[in-house]
């Protein structure tokens, strides 16, 4: 498939409906493209990024409809090889062009994909290259999502090529999509999973690309944006230090115990007009929390005790937390207990990426009775009068 964003750039990607899964670790339900653009100057043809390996017969056939007869630069932006796994096919079959990327990117496509030394093109941060016709300046922008991350400004149209900055992972046959709107939600999910963790590094990327004329958003996966603002806007507000007053409960519970204690709190901070989303983790899309935790104010852990310490659930989602490091500003935990055990301190000490304050942990033994209720009582105040002081 080929699609013309402008009378010298041509989309040569590919739009892969059945994936479902992304790194074997997180959930696509909606797909993902991998987006590559074809460049034709007067003097010379560049080609942005590449796809994942898996569909490399898409981009041969869409070179091959576009009927280019060479290409003197391959950019590669971001060496993950769902943009560069390709490049080796294309020095096969375009001897002459040169690989166009930045020192640390050429570090990592020697050891990732073993291209030779003398393939690369090197450039450093707001180098041009022309294309007779058409100029290319480059920006690095580390850390979106890896160290050695750059985006491409194409100066004459005005067109910015981002890689996985203002990503989504959905597959669309609306690649140039005129709806901007209709993908915010997906974006927020690429922005939980891939983004949150650098979020203010993200907040200095915007703010090197601000003085740019951005007239075109063409990332690596997702659709191409003709009107940036919306989603230039909602990154500025998930990159934000900015929290909405909305607590997240993520709960397991194996014998109804920690299950009222969960519900108990939700319908208390409900009825004090809340927000409040409840995940119950073992039924639970983890990427839909993540999603929440871009700009929840709180969090309640709920779990029973396992041999002594967490559920397994609950520690992979103390660990997910951690590793994202959302702006969370109040955090705490709830569950019940048998015997005894460790499950507070171990949840805390999963946590110490989070800079959040700890309100005071309740935990049951058994069924929770009159006074755990007082207790979950004096929880539920402390969050409402968190929230409504932020």
């Amino acid at each position: 498939m080929q699609l013309h964003l402008s009378q010298h750039v041509t989309y040569v990607g590919s739009i892969d409906w059945d994936r479902r899964i992304f790194d074997q670790l997180i959930s696509i339900p909606f797909g993902t493209t991998y987006n590559a653009y074809l460049l034709q100057g007067t003097e010379k043809t560049a080609l942005i990024d590449s796809v994942d390996p898996d569909k490399v017969t898409d981009l041969e056939e869409n070179l091959a409809d576009s009927s280019v007869s060479h290409i003197d630069y391959i950019v590669c932006q971001h060496a993950e090889q769902d943009h560069s796994g390709s490049i080796p096919y294309l020095l096969e079959k375009f001897p002459e062009a040169k690989v166009v990327t930045n020192e640390k990117c050429k570090g990592f496509l020697i050891d990732l994909l073993s291209i030779p030394e003398e393939k690369f093109l090197l450039v450093k941060d707001q180098d041009t290259l022309s294309l007779g016709n058409i100029t290319l300046r480059f920006l690095l922008t580390p850390w979106v999502h890896w160290p050695e991350t750059m985006v491409t400004y194409y100066e004459e149209e005005e067109i910015l090529f981002s890689c996985d900055f203002f990503g989504a992972h959905v597959a669309t046959s609306d690649l140039i999509t005129d709806t901007p709107m209709l993908y915010i939600s997906p974006a927020k999910h690429y922005f939980a999973e891939i983004m949150m963790p650098f979020r203010n590094i993200i907040q200095k990327n915007l703010a090197k690309i601000a003085p740019l004329s951005i007239r075109m958003i063409a990332p690596s996966h997702g659709p191409i944006y003709k009107d940036p603002n919306p989603i230039m806007k909602a990154y500025e507000e998930w990159a934000s230090d900015q929290t909405k007053p909305m607590v997240i409960i993520a709960y397991v519970s194996m014998h109804d115990s920690t299950k009222q204690m969960v519900e108990y709190v939700a319908n208390k901070l409900m009825k004090n007009n809340v927000a409040v989303k409840v995940y119950n983790l073992p039924k639970s899309d983890i990427g839909e929390v993540a999603t929440d935790l871009v700009d929840a104010s709180s969090m309640i852990l709920a779990s029973p005790t396992v041999l002594a310490g967490a559920h397994p659930e609950a520690v992979y989602a103390a660990f997910l937390a951690n590793a994202l490091r959302p702006k969370l500003k109040y955090i705490s935990i709830i569950g019940s207990y048998s015997w005894g055990g460790k499950m507070v301190e171990q949840i805390q000490n999963l946590i110490p990426n989070l800079k959040a304050e700890i309100i005071e942990p309740v935990l049951a033994k058994g069924t929770p009775k009159e006074e755990d209720f007082k207790k979950l009582d004096a929880l539920v105040q402390a969050f409402l009068n968190k929230n409504r002081n932020q």
